[in-house]
């Protein structure tokens, strides 16, 4: 199969079916009532730890790792293999992963935090903030001619870019002239190797969030903004909304109020080169065989990259990204600190869809979706997180205070089914500590 339909699919690369199937496997649950104290070793998790036994002894990949806890408890750890098959160093909760697309409910955390302290609001124009926006044009055919066009009827709003409902495209989703548009523009928040690889290589990205914005402007849109769910570059958008509106750089933002708050050392759009040994290698999985593509030390999340991507751009290890879970399944707290209010983490969680926009016929099929993250409805309902394109997934259930991540690292991210799967173990894990609780009790 040749390697751009194994990497640029709908469901691959830095937008991808991360979280198919979450509404179900943690629906509420008698497993769920009380969560077991006892939950500090691999054993109280069997199947997960069958899982990543499995995928490492099958040579699947080189090295996974998963985290689970319950509340503000420490997490269990399952961690096996290496952070490369080249690469001695075992995978530890401080090895560094290329999180891809779980940088957007980052993104969307931090747009929330804005929102909660009255800098902006969910249905504020998008053209308040970024006057450019406020006269889009769009597709008469959806992935169709970019000349035949009509005047939106709806402005973009700050609910639709944190929803992906605001009608912006996406390269690696897009089709025909408007991929090539958005690729000739250099609108292209991702990065994978700095091997040129056919069908990775889509152009060179601008130099500046300012500039992606500006050149994202003059592009049409693909759907009429609120009237669909579509994958896109809205959280990479919203970076820019960010900086404007906190007065700061995207990045320096993220580190003053998140990062650096949660003790999230190991996180940015860089790895220093004290870390670089830390960061373990891409694979790319091409008939069944992965083959490196992004080596850790070799690795272009080495160099500066063209902006602060916040749909997709984010290193980190799993001790950090659990730091960023914990806050969020304790409501804005985290070791006696408060990060975020409990009002913005309560709203961003929820779903803020807008009215007749829909996630039907989509890779988050039957979800709700709220800032920068898949929330499950009905007896979903409590559930947060995504996924990202080189096998990662993390997630919250608030009801229960259940947080868990996968680390691993292998693209597309449907090469294994990892997304799916994972749930699927956690919950079998979970049924199984119910006896023993009412045991217990």
């Amino acid at each position: 199969m040749p390697f751009d339909q194994l990497t640029l699919s709908r469901r691959a690369v830095f937008g991808n079916a991360a979280l198919l199937g979450l509404g179900t496997a943690f629906a509420p649950h008698a497993a769920l009532a009380k969560p077991a104290a006892a939950a500090a070793s691999s054993a109280a998790f069997p199947s997960v730890t069958a899982f990543v036994d499995g995928y490492v002894a099958k040579r699947k990949v080189p090295g996974m790792l998963a985290m689970m806890g319950f509340g503000q408890r420490p997490a269990t750890v399952i961690a096996r293999g290496t952070e490369g098959f080249n690469d001695p160093d075992p995978e530890t909760i401080n090895t560094l992963y290329r999180v891809y697309s779980m940088t957007k409910p980052v993104t969307g955390m931090a747009a929330m935090m804005l929102i909660d302290a009255g800098k902006m609001s969910l249905d504020q124009p998008l053209s308040d903030i970024l006057p450019k926006f406020a006269k889009m044009q769009v597709q008469v055919t959806p992935d169709g001619s970019i000349t035949d066009l009509r005047p939106a009827k709806t402005p973009i709003t700050i609910r639709h870019l944190l929803t992906h409902s605001a009608g912006l495209g996406y390269s690696i989703i897009q089709k025909g002239p408007i991929k090539a548009a958005y690729e000739a523009a250099g609108v292209i928040p991702g990065q994978v190797s700095k091997v040129a690889i056919p069908g990775l290589d889509r152009g060179k990205p601008v130099g500046s969030l300012a500039l992606f914005a500006d050149r994202l402007a003059e592009l049409p849109l693909v759907y009429e903004p609120g009237t669909q769910w579509s994958y896109s570059v809205a959280l990479d958008l919203m970076g820019r909304v960010i900086e404007v509106v906190s007065g700061k750089p995207f990045d320096v933002f993220l580190q003053e109020r998140l990062f650096g708050p949660l003790g999230m050392s190991s996180t940015g759009f860089r790895v220093a080169p004290k870390d670089i040994h830390r960061l373990s290698t891409n694979y790319a999985v091409l008939a069944g065989t992965p083959i490196p593509i992004d080596p850790g030390e070799a690795s272009i999340f080495a160099d500066k990259p063209p902006f602060p991507m916040g749909g997709a751009g984010l290193v980190t290890s799993p001790h950090d990204y659990d730091r960023f879970l914990r806050m969020i399944a304790n409501y804005g707290a985290i070791d006696g600190k408060r990060v975020m209010t409990e009002r913005a983490i309560r709203t961003g969680t929820s779903n803020l869809l807008p009215p007749g926009a829909s996630t039907k016929g989509t890779f988050a099929n039957g979800a709700g979706f709220g800032a920068g993250g898949r929330v499950g409805l009905g007896d979903a309902a409590g559930t947060y997180g995504w996924g990202g394109a080189a096998g990662t997934v993390a997630l919250v259930h608030l009801k229960y205070g259940l947080r868990g991540g996968l680390y691993t690292q292998y693209m597309p991210s449907e090469a294994y089914p990892v997304h799916a799967d994972f749930p699927v173990a956690v919950m079998a894990d979970l049924a199984a500590m119910a006896p023993a609780r009412r045991k217990a009790a």
